[in-house]
């Protein structure tokens, strides 16, 4: 399989060879190997381990996002990824980074929400009329 991790402005990996891939979904975690039919499934901020013959198993941090399997392509788009520490390592940063939102990513998504919810308002106010 041919993986790629993709961010919102950068291709964090791009791994060719993989010879099987560990995600975690809303439903648990999710295994795939290089014959499983083609597959869309929503990731929730974890682990994702994959394994290739030269680099053994790699354990990367992932925010949420989306996994398409589509043939022998593998695309992973995240919010935010990161490697390179052990498995302890990035569990915690999991927890600490992804699983919890800062203050201020709380209130810009509060702000959102209103300017959201006001404009569908008016806009069903200018419908009416």
């Amino acid at each position: 399989m041919h993986l790629r991790v993709l961010l919102p402005f950068e291709v964090f990996a791009d791994i060719g060879d993989v010879l099987r891939i560990v995600v975690e979904t809303p439903a648990g975690s999710f295994g795939l190997l290089p014959h499983r039919l083609d597959c869309v499934t929503a990731l929730t901020p974890g682990l994702l381990i994959y394994e290739t013959q030269a680099l053994g198993e790699v354990c990367l941090a992932v925010d949420e996002g989306v996994l398409v399997k589509a043939g022998p392509e593998v695309l992973v788009s995240v919010r935010r990824a990161m490697g390179g520490a052990d498995l302890g390592q990035l569990r915690a940063l999991v927890e600490r980074e992804y699983l919890t939102l800062d203050e201020d990513e709380q209130s810009l998504r509060e702000v959102s929400t209103k300017l959201e919810s006001g404009f569908m308002h008016r806009f069903a106010e200018f419908q009416r009329e």
